[in-house]
Parts: structure tokens; sequence; C-alpha cells
């Protein structure tokens, strides 16, 4: 379980050079004043007061210097992309941390002024270490202050430095691709994003649910849990796939128990951390029993890559509305969380329950395509315009 997230300030929390000339741009254009935007870029490594100062002689404006460090400080506030993500993690009762190379002052000084300050329960400067970053030191101080371990935390980093000792502190990193951050190797973090306006609890939840090898629920429904196979799972599924007629329509299966567990153990690395989806388990809620699998796969159709939807259910669940029940909540998953446009069937043409399945899901007879040397039907169904 996501108890605590350490936060580095400068990069992650405070995008602070490029943020200071964004928020003089923005301040002038909230008081009614129109400047170039590049205007502000030439004060990176000033203070802002000094740009104030200079905004009021260059542009004869009738602020005062006070007047605009207050309307540049509230346009910081509306820049900081961490901040909804900040408050959801503080209203799941999640503790925070900021572990930062700066000194403290200059900590408190941009937590107070960006309003951040009361979601914060710990503020650690590396100044006051005797060894800084890449030595795990800041953050396990951190783990300390914040009463936690190691697997039940993520760190937040921006830097190649942050990255790696959180990697010394062996605690799951969230690497942050800043591009005002210069050329950084973040190779050692769990996982990198590109910004924070989709980030949330539930992604930071994953992202340590993946470094301690737990499974991650996709969704629940009325009478099923599809959740990622771990490889316990394996045997069990292989005994739906040695059933009899399941080969008819999926002769991929692989027989052999100890490569299948094989396999899987390359899959879960490869596809379930890498792409964020791929085929899960669909257990039975009430008994956790493993009725068969169901989800989402890239396929390559007339030289375009799609994302595919496929299940299978063991014979004795058939005909009782667990395979729509499943892929239904799957195509909800593929929309709603993952943001993907369209999703695909491939059907064997001589697979006409398949087709009717399809259709009942939702998904649309597309054209008639050549896959593996024989003749498929492509269907598709594509995201609701909310």
């Amino acid at each position: 379980m996501l108890k605590s997230v350490i936060f580095d300030m400068d990069g992650v929390l405070v995008d602070s050079e490029p943020l200071h000339a964004k928020a003089g741009f923005l301040a002038m254009k909230n008081l009614g004043v129109t400047i170039p935007e590049n205007y502000c870029y030439d004060f990176i490594g000033n203070t802002t007061k000094y740009m104030a100062e200079q905004m009021i002689k260059d542009f004869h404006l009738s602020y005062s210097v006070e007047e605009i460090l207050t309307a540049n400080t509230e346009a910081k506030k509306h820049l900081i992309e961490t901040e909804e993500f900040i408050i959801d993690l503080y209203n799941h009762g999640v503790s925070l941390a900021v572990a930062s190379s700066s000194p403290m002052d200059a900590i408190r000084y941009n937590l107070h002024s960006l309003g951040l300050e009361p979601y914060f329960d710990h503020l650690i400067s590396g100044m006051d270490l005797p060894h800084s970053k890449p030595a795990p030191d800041i953050f396990l101080l951190a783990l300390n202050k914040l009463g936690v371990k190691a697997n039940e935390c993520v760190v937040i980093e921006d830097s190649t430095n942050g990255v790696n000792a959180s990697y010394a502190a062996k605690i799951p990193c969230i690497g942050f691709l800043n591009k005002n951050s210069g050329k950084q190797n973040l190779s050692k973090a769990q996982i990198l994003i590109e910004g924070f306006d989709e980030i949330t609890y539930d992604f930071a939840s994953d992202v340590l649910k993946r470094f301690n090898n737990e499974p991650l629920t996709i969704a629940v429904t009325n009478r099923l849990i599809v959740r990622e196979l771990t490889e316990n799972d394996i045997p069990a599924l292989h005994a739906i796939y040695a059933e009899k007629g399941m080969r008819e329509f999926a002769d991929d299966i692989d027989l052999d128990l100890d490569i299948a567990i094989k396999k899987h153990e390359a899959y879960i690395k490869n596809i379930y951390c890498f792409f964020g989806y791929g085929y899960w388990g669909v257990f039975l809620k009430d008994s956790d029993q493993l009725i068969g699998h169901c989800g989402l796969q890239n396929n390559e159709v007339d030289n375009q890559v799609e994302l595919e939807i496929g299940y299978l259910i063991s014979t004795p669940y058939k005909r009782q509305g667990y395979a729509l029940e499943a892929c239904q909540a799957i195509l909800s998953f593929a929309f709603d969380y993952l943001d993907i446009p369209s999703v695909t069937a491939l059907i064997d043409q001589e697979n006409i329950p398949s087709q009717k399945f399809a259709e009942k899901l939702g998904l649309k007879y597309e054209k008639k395509v050549i896959a593996e040397d024989h003749f498929c039907y492509l269907y598709r169904i594509t995201k609701p315009i909310s």
C-alpha cells in the first residue's frame, strides 16, 4: 500500500527557471498588460523583483513592484502542474516530503509562495547531510522521518543524481522527463512521465505495486475481477488451455507448462510493465477462481498497428455472460483509463459465434483482411464522444 511520496523540488515541484519567466508573462496578462511572450525569458537567472522593476521601466507601468510580485506569485500557482496530484495524494492520506539538494530556506520559500506548504509533513535539505545525491542518505532520512519502509513509498525525480539516489535507497522512482532539466539519464526509474496533468494517486499506487511484484486489478464487475496474471496463476490457465476445442481459434497457445511459466515471467516485464495492458486473468469475484483470460494486445493489420481485444473462457463457464461482462469492462478501461481512440477485433471468417459476440459488444464490421495467410474480418469500436 502506498503510504508516502517523496518529491524533489527544483524541476519537479518547481520548474524554477522557465516558471520564473512564464509566471512573469502570465502576471502581466492578468494585470491587463500585453508584453512580448519571450520578454521575460531575458530575466532567467535574475530575481523576480529585478524583473518587476524592469517591467515598470520598460512598459511605463503604474503598478508597484509589490503588486507585480503578488501577481507573479498568483500566476505561479496556476503553472504548477503537480498541485492537483499533490492534493489527490493528500486526500488519500498519503504523507508527503520534499527531499531537495537546495538550501532549507529555498525549500520553505518555494512551498510557501506556491501555497503547497500545508500538504507536506517533512522538508529535508541535502545541504544538511554529509553526502548529497546520488548518495541515498537524503531518501533514507526521509523514510525515517515519514516512518515508512522503502517498499511503501515512491520518489519523484527529474535528474540523474536524484534517480540514482532513489535506486540506491531501494525506493521505486517515477522519473519526470523535464525538457528544461537538460540531458538526464533516468534509466533506473521504474517509469518515465512527461507531465503531471494525468498523474494520480492510483497511478503512483500502481507503480509501487509493480515494484513489489503485486498484480494490478484492472476492473471489478458484478461477478468478476479482471487482474494481471502472476506466475502462480499459469498452471490454472494452462489447464484451461488444454480443454477440448480451445486451440481451434487460438492455435498459438503453448501447452508446455514450464515453457508457459517462463514466457509469462518475460510477459510481466515486457508487456504489463511496458505497455500497461496485455492479457489479464478473469476471476470469479466470490471464489477467486480463474475462469479464463481477456485483454488487449497490439496487432499489425494492413501495415497499421491496431489495439485488439480478445478473450478465452473455460468451457463450464461459457454462455453465462462472463465474456461479455469482462470485455465490456476492458473496453471501459481502454477508453477511460488508457484513452485509446479505438479497439479492434480480428476474427476468422469461419468463427461465426465470435463475429456475433463482437457485434453484441458494440464493434462494427469494417473490412475483410488477410492475417496469417487466411481471411479474417476486422471489427472496430471507437471511443465514445463525451
